[in-house]
């Protein structure tokens, strides 16, 4: 199979027209063509953080996963990461054995129940001080886990599970910079949606917010709805980040009404809790490419890598979120002026 663009977005930038050959499920030569299609070749998308979509969650024990995947690869996404937030252990760990295996999911990511300071729309009350046994006794479906700098053990439990090859966001937490940087030395290598869930900014006390934007060895996640993230901050993590930088859509079963037990409500620009604490999104990974293209002025090959390669290579897949010889034939055609999705191929197959 050949599949040409007028621009096709590898590792050192667009070329083309150009030509990406499949065989099997595999990139096996990227070629110049004399014309193309007028429209954009990139990797499929790469999603870490994915509690539901639309009215299915993740958390449900009648979750649709055919549907689930279906709503993801309309929207360019072909590796994510199912997310299951705060809830007591026993419970939680039933969620995580109820995953399936698949192609498309990357691990489970768990955000929380060890969270600090900063809770959002996570219960208070099902907080949890870091569990080692716990945490030792999980399965290797378990690919990210978000853990607040701030608790007691935090250094030694991100030790731990980054040489078992989980990778540590840092999240939800009001941590001290210090606090940050021991947990990152010890191989935090992410941040849980920069902004969000954390202190402001602040030019004496610069904290998890300033060790993201100036910490080269941390990935920032970020919301690009422009409700979670206004476009000029999203404008300053890129120009901070540049190439560290990753979009997430924390995308809740909106429809349903619920995260796990968490009621919310859509107000009409993103989920919430009774008391109008943001608790998720409704944004899918294709509206937060155009985002932060057309609102924030970040440059498209930036917002795509954002979307890609830099999502994969913080959790260790080497082989999705670029286009070269030899990795998995995931990729997404673009409308190269709307950045709307025009066509989707997961392990060669045309699939949207």
């Amino acid at each position: 199979m050949e599949l040409a663009a007028s621009r096709v977005l590898t590792p050192d930038g667009f070329v083309g027209p150009a030509k990406v050959v499949v065989e099997d499920d595999r990139i096996v030569a990227i070629e110049p063509v004399p014309s193309a299609p007028d429209r954009v070749l990139a990797p499929g998308f790469v999603d870490l953080q994915v509690n539901g979509v639309d009215d299915q969650d993740c958390a449900s024990s009648r979750a649709d996963w055919d549907r689930l995947e279906q709503l993801q690869l309309a929207t360019g996404v072909t590796t994510w990461c199912p997310t299951l937030v705060t809830a007591p252990l026993d419970d939680l760990r039933a969620r995580v054995d109820r995953v399936p295996p698949r192609d498309t999911i990357a691990g489970i990511h768990l955000e929380g129940p060890f969270l600090g300071g900063r809770p959002g729309a996570h219960p208070p009350e099902l907080l949890r001080p870091i569990d080692r046994d716990w945490l030792d006794a999980l399965p290797e479906s378990v690919r990210i886990i978000t853990i607040a700098p701030e608790l007691d053990g935090a250094v030694d439990a991100t030790r731990a599970l980054t040489a078992r090859g989980v990778t540590v966001s840092l999240g939800h937490s009001a941590a001290t910079l210090d606090q940050v940087r021991a947990c990152v030395d010890a191989g935090a290598s992410m941040v849980t949606h920069l902004f969000n869930g954390m202190p402001t900014l602040h030019h004496r006390d610069p904290g998890i917010v300033g060790a993201a934007l100036t910490d080269d060895r941390l990935v920032a996640g970020i919301i690009a709805d422009l409700v979670h993230v206004h476009a000029t901050a999203i404008s300053v993590a890129f120009r901070a980040k540049a190439h560290r930088m990753a979009l997430v859509t924390d995308a809740v079963a909106w429809r349903a009404a619920r995260i796990g037990r968490i009621e919310i409500a859509h107000d009409g620009t993103a989920p919430r809790l009774p008391d109008g604490t943001l608790a998720g999104s409704s944004l899918t990974m294709d509206l937060a490419v155009r985002n932060v293209v057309h609102e924030a002025g970040v440059p498209l090959p930036l917002a795509l890598e954002a979307a890609s390669t830099t999502p994969a290579t913080v959790i260790g897949l080497r082989d999705r979120g670029r286009l070269v010889v030899g990795a998995r034939a995931d990729l997404v055609a673009l409308d190269p002026d709307a950045l709307t999705v025009a066509a989707v191929w997961s392990g060669g197959r045309e699939v949207a």
